[in-house]
């Protein structure tokens, strides 16, 4: 069964979110409709949205919409579909061995691997922890290049 999530394309909607989810934690997944993997891992999140409910809320944001742009060069969302993670407002970073720890890029193999995501960042974050150990194994961790333009 799907669960239905929030998409949000006004900088306001995107600013409210945040500052108004206060002791859940908050996913929001940048990506488009019209993307493949983004189209992928919206189906996973919206698989495990009910069981992240009770201390968790998933939204996505259209990073075609002009009016988000601030947060997605804040973020560098160059690479879609990325994940970006909150808790009470503070955004908090996990450490994957990947090259960008500031957020998930690409999707998740299965619903469980976002929900133990989710439930590590959670309780990380519940602790003070503002960068949290991924505990999902390496070879589940997508791997990607970061390019760096004018460099």
């Amino acid at each position: 069964m799907s669960y239905f999530l929030r998409t949000l394309s006004k900088k306001h909607e995107v600013d409210s979110i945040i500052r108004d989810t206060i002791d859940k934690f908050l996913v929001l997944r940048f990506g488009r409709a019209s993307d493949y993997l983004s189209l992928q891992l919206d189906q996973i999140l919206s698989k495990a949205a009910r069981d992240v409910s009770k201390f968790a809320t998933v939204a996505l944001v259209d990073v075609d919409s002009e009016d988000v742009q601030v947060y997605v060069k804040y973020f560098d969302i160059s690479l879609i579909p990325s994940t970006v993670f909150f808790f009470n407002a503070h955004h908090v970073k996990m450490e994957s061995g990947t090259a960008d720890h500031t957020k998930w890029i690409s999707t998740f193999h299965r619903k469980q691997d976002f929900i133990d995501v989710v439930e590590a960042i959670f309780r990380g974050a519940m602790k003070g922890k503002l960068i949290v150990n991924c505990p999902l194994p390496p070879e589940r961790i997508p791997k990607f290049q970061l390019l760096y333009k004018d460099i």
